[in-house]
């Protein structure tokens, strides 16, 4: 595979897990509930601080399935494409630009993280205590850098807090997907000019 291929690739792998957190983060606020391995595949990579390729964040493309048909639909014609998965991709890459900005909040972010990283010493990524770290991040850290992403669903799913801790940590996730994009050279304007290609890696990355 050639570099540019191999870079369309990488790029491809970090928007679809951008595009897989916010999907989670709409069945969380729709269905009040998320499939466990679903939850930990997309909040793992958020303490990999130090990976020496994409396959250390993300493992194998069958990990973001779910991003990848997300992010075809978002690519695609309008039939297939979910106005409410766009708002949140819009917000998400709205604060990313924001914090790449904050060279203080960055480093707030990298300290909270290594928190994190004790606490899996002792508990699953998905435990109640570590979700409550995760999703405190997303607010001290995340939130307050612009307008606030106002998410969608049933009332009563919303208001539980273990599902607002979900859909804050889920958040934070597609934060870290969207800061791994820009720095594999991802630009907004790619997703107009550059959908074909990011479509066709898509779909190469489906098959294997």
């Amino acid at each position: 595979m050639d570099q540019g291929n191999d870079q369309i690739q990488q790029r491809t792998l970090a928007f679809a897990a951008l595009c897989q957190a916010v999907r989670l983060v709409q069945q969380v606020a729709r269905q009040g509930q998320i499939d466990e391995h679903d939850l930990a595949a997309c909040l793992s990579p958020i303490v990999v601080t130090d990976p020496e390729s994409i396959e250390d964040i993300y493992g194998s493309p069958q990990q973001l399935t779910l991003g990848l048909q997300t992010m075809l639909n978002q690519l695609g014609d309008q039939k297939h494409k979910d106005l409410e998965i766009t708002r949140y991709l819009v917000g998400i890459l709205a604060l990313e630009r924001k914090l790449f900005r904050r060279q203080g909040q960055l480093g707030l972010l990298a300290e909270r993280i290594n928190q994190v990283k004790r606490q899996l010493n002792h508990f699953q990524i998905t435990d109640e205590q570590v979700l409550a770290n995760i999703s405190s991040i997303y607010v001290d850290v995340i939130s307050d850098l612009g307008p606030k992403i106002q998410i969608t669903g049933n009332p009563k799913n919303l208001q539980h807090s273990s599902n607002q801790q979900k859909i804050r940590s889920l958040l934070l996730a597609a934060m870290r997907a969207a800061v791994l994009w820009r720095q594999l050279g991802g630009k907004r304007r790619q997703l107009v000019f550059a959908r074909k290609a990011m479509s066709n890696a898509a779909r190469g990355l489906i098959i294997t």
